[in-house]
């Protein structure tokens, strides 16, 4: 650990003239600006390993079960033991950057804007991860964006007059979290203490950087470095700032381009998402000039065809926001209620034009903007492909179809919701609609849609217009997933461990029973004695075998027994008093390992000292059946009979031939964790989470986590073949606004004669 905030020494590359790009007059302002910035970060690094501890601590207390609990504790004792070197790695990581800097190098970058083409390709922790950092370094680029202009702006100064290109600043949030997740990666630590780490340093560290940035830039003024720079940034026009009908061909913003259409609007959608807006837009246009009628997706029609053909008057931004503000204080009433049941985009289009007209000094002259119905129709459609969307169960349409009037208000005042990836509130739509993908399954009402509930709810009280609310729900909501991922990995290991704890008994009780089989072969015992090596003795072979294994001592002497026993009868018979008063004594302790009780023990012995002669004709011979099995032996012999009859049916050798010999063999290869689509009456969506080489059975678990299914190999392959059963994709579905968006870009193009329905 530094001491007071000091950053470790940090071994540096040595920089010479030749190889340096800043200007020598500069050196010790760069180096002071150096100084200044890991002294800053290193004090607020501090307080996030000082908070870390006893947030831990208050998680561990509230944990849901010991095995929670337990990660927290030991996540307590790793942090202390590998936190000097996050915090050493963190350090040297921002300084290689600095000396990037100074050298003129490319910085070494993790970028954190992933489109959804990228995100397909991470895991989910590493999906998790991009989108902890991607949340810090958007709300401080939204926060301090006109401190870093500035600083990005004077450190080009001094890098010789070169542009700093996007993300480069060696101070700029994108280096300073990249940072953390470098320093973290060679740590083995649980993806859900990393979440929390990642929320402290952004709470304490990362909401912390403007001081830095006003401080670095004053540091820079005081040395002559641009002291008369004005913030000349520029933002996109949204349609509530500019209400009036936009011209034919929209002009690129002047920062990003975000709006322009892409030339060709026949050719697939364009991946990026600045373009796929500006191309929705201009579809828009033709749609409403050549086909106002034709419903858009999900049949719903347009906003203009709720105007007279008449109306002249344009609605002001202020109408349009008061009557959002007003049906969504009419949402917030009653929402327990409201929420079940979808909120249809046809019936609040009906409802906003009518929230339009009874404030309206002009009655049915009214009508929407260009831009305005451009972003309404785009939010209703989007909001008809969640109701629409095979994907999501039916009760999380229902939930997230509450949105519409929140994210309406809020496109209608923010157009990069369409436009940047990173926005909060399509994160949090987002991580909504995956989180009930990957963990909602079919008929789960349970704690996670009681979580979906509460940030709907939250959204419809409490959004005003400030982005903050999006981006503290997509936090807590991050958390309770990764609790939710914790609680199911732990169920699936569960049920991974009983199906193992099943074949090992399945294989125990085989084993034991070919011993005793084979012992059989060639003995005529009397009945009562053939009768207590194939129940009772059995199960003394099984459980030995699942305690010690087929080649200890034990096993081999309880083996010896049972041969001797059938062999020679009655151990009364023929034998020594030492001889039959050892197999008594081996016999006694092979019955105690089964929890028997003293009394039923005597009751088995004497049930066997009978006379040693077959009595074929005598059928009334008493067959002593096993006495009642104990607690402590269920375990050897309570095998569950439907997984015994699924070792038959997986082992009698069914000829497969054809298509189902191809698909028996490319099951095989199949990975766990792979999804599969159950058909029939009920579909359902099951990952394959273990495969038995022992019974050749495959198991399925549900999105909790729970044993669904057993198919043996040959049920399976055959189901497969009749199509009753199909593997799903391997790729991660794209985010929930892409596959929309994507989807809404399509029809439109064929709503506009750009696309026919066969492409």
């Amino acid at each position: 650990m530094s001491s007071q905030g000091t950053p470790p020494e940090i071994p540096r590359t040595v920089s010479t003239l030749a190889n340096r790009v800043i200007q020598p007059r500069f050196s010790e302002l760069v180096q002071g600006c150096r100084k200044l910035a890991m002294n800053h970060l290193a004090e607020h690094l501090d307080l996030v390993f000082s908070h870390a501890e006893d947030t831990l601590f208050d998680c561990a207390e509230k944990a849901e079960n010991n095995q929670v609990q337990t990660l927290f504790f030991d996540s307590m004792r790793d942090i202390r033991q590998q936190w000097p070197h996050i915090e050493r790695l963190y350090h040297q990581s921002i300084a290689r950057r600095f000396d990037e800097f100074i050298e003129g190098r490319t910085a070494s970058e993790i970028p954190v804007d992933l489109d959804a083409e990228q995100l397909a390709l991470v895991q989910n922790d590493e999906y998790e991860e991009s989108l902890q950092v991607s949340n810090m370094v958007s709300r401080v680029k939204a926060r301090c964006a006109q401190s870093l202009f500035a600083l990005d702006q004077r450190l080009a100064v001094l890098n010789e007059g070169r542009k700093l290109g996007e993300d480069s600043n060696p101070f700029g949030p994108l280096a300073i979290a990249s940072s953390l997740r470098e320093a973290m990666a060679p740590c083995a630590m649980h993806v859900k203490i990393k979440t929390i780490l990642y929320v402290l340093f952004d709470r304490l560290l990362m909401q912390n950087l403007d001081g830095l940035y006003e401080a670095l830039n004053v540091r820079l003024i005081e040395a002559g470095i641009l002291p008369n720079l004005k913030y000349t940034a520029q933002r996109s026009p949204t349609p509530l700032d500019k209400p009036t009908k936009k011209p034919d061909a929209p002009s690129p913003s002047a920062t990003t381009g975000a709006s322009a259409p892409p030339q060709d609007l026949s050719a697939p959608p364009p991946s990026n998402p600045g373009a796929l807006f500006g191309g929705l837009t201009a579809l828009l246009d033709d749609y409403r000039l050549h086909k106002t009628e034709a419903p858009l997706l999900g049949g719903t029609p347009s906003i203009d065809s709720f105007a007279p053909p008449s109306a002249k008057r344009t609605y002001s931004a202020s109408e349009l926001l008061d009557a959002l503000n007003r049906l969504q204080g009419q949402s917030a009433e009653e929402l327990a209620q409201r929420l079940r049941e979808p909120q249809k985009v046809d019936r609040l289009k009906a409802e906003l034009h009518q929230q339009l007209e009874s404030r309206s000094d002009t009655i049915g002259q009214g009508k929407m903007a260009s831009e305005q119905a451009d972003v309404i129709d785009l939010v209703g459609m989007l909001f008809d492909f969640i109701l629409d969307d095979d994907e999501l169960g039916d009760s999380y349409k229902i939930a997230l179809s509450h949105l519409h009037t929140p994210y309406l208000k809020l496109a209608l005042q923010d157009r990069s919701l369409f436009t940047e990836h990173s926005h909060p509130a399509r994160r949090l739509l987002n991580s909504l609609a995956q989180a009930a993908v990957i963990y909602g399954g079919d008929g789960e009402d349970g704690e996670l849609l009681s979580k979906v509930h509460w940030v709907v709810e939250r959204v419809i009280q409490h959004f005003e217009g400030d982005l903050g609310i999006f981006e503290s729900l997509l936090d807590e909501f991050t958390l309770f997933v990764a609790t939710l991922r914790h609680k199911v990995e732990l169920r699936e290991r569960r049920a991974i461990e009983a199906a193992k704890g099943r074949d090992k008994l399945l294989d125990a009780r085989r084993q034991a029973t070919d011993v005793i089989a084979r012992i059989l072969a060639d003995q005529m015992p009397p009945d009562a004695i053939r009768s207590f090596l194939e129940q009772s003795w059995t199960d003394v072979l099984v459980f030995i075998q699942l305690r010690h294994g087929e080649q200890s001592s034990e096993w081999r002497r309880a083996s010896e027994v049972a041969e001797h026993l059938a062999r020679n009868g009655s151990p009364t018979d023929h034998e020594s008093q030492e001889t039959v008063q050892g197999t008594r004594e081996e016999l006694r302790k092979g019955l105690q390992l089964l929890g028997h009780h003293e009394d039923d023990i005597s009751r088995l012995l004497k049930g066997l000292s009978i006379d040693q002669q077959p009595r074929k004709s005598e059928q009334h011979n008493p067959v002593i059946p096993p006495a009642p099995v104990q607690a402590s032996s269920k375990v050897a012999s309570g095998v569950d009979t439907s997984v015994a009859a699924a070792v038959d049916a997986g082992t009698e050798g069914i000829a497969l031939a054809g298509r189902s010999r191809q698909l028996a063999d490319e099951l095989q290869r199949v990975e766990f964790g792979t999804w599969f689509e159950f058909g029939g009456e009920q579909k359902r969506i099951l990952k394959l989470s273990w495969f038995s080489s022992t019974t050749q059975n495959y198991m399925f678990v549900d999105h909790s986590g729970q044993r669904a299914a057993v198919k043996s190999l040959a049920q399976l392959a055959g189901d497969m073949e009749s199509g009753l059963v199909r593997i799903l994709p391997t790729e991660p579905p794209k985010p929930l606004m892409d596959r929309a968006l994507n989807v809404i870009y399509r029809l439109l193009q064929r709503l506009t004669g750009r696309r026919s329905d066969s492409r």
